[in-house]
């Protein structure tokens, strides 16, 4: 499985972004899918995750009401839309992906930085 995210850029406090990943290879073998994020000096997290069929999704608190995790995978694509977004937002985004037998499969990441 391979992973390309793309859609990061440099937005202005309060501003949107739209996050992509695309997948390719053994797309039949994706179960659960979601988007960490790193900032310089701080540890990855998870900012959020759905599950194989997109019915559940869960987020991190500090985005909350503000971030959308959605997936579409007729395209073989998770989504994060980002909105009202805060300089603390600024990190890389990697998408990972869990695979049958729970192995994770990660993104390059794309950089998001905000600026206030």
């Amino acid at each position: 499985v391979q992973l390309v995210e793309s859609g990061g850029g440099l937005v202005q406090a309060g501003g949107s972004l739209r996050l992509s990943c695309a997948a390719s290879g053994s797309t039949n073998s994706i179960n659960a899918m979601g988007w960490y994020r790193q900032a310089p000096g701080k540890q990855r997290e998870l900012v959020a995750g759905i599950t194989s069929g997109g019915g559940s999704t869960n987020y991190v608190d500090s985005v909350k009401g503000r971030f959308t995790i959605s997936r579409d995978n007729a395209k073989n694509t998770m989504y994060l839309q980002m909105s009202s977004l805060k300089p603390e937002d600024s990190a890389v985004y990697h998408c990972m992906a869990v695979v049958n037998m729970g192995s994770r499969y990660w993104g390059q990441g794309t950089q998001v930085t905000v600026s206030s």
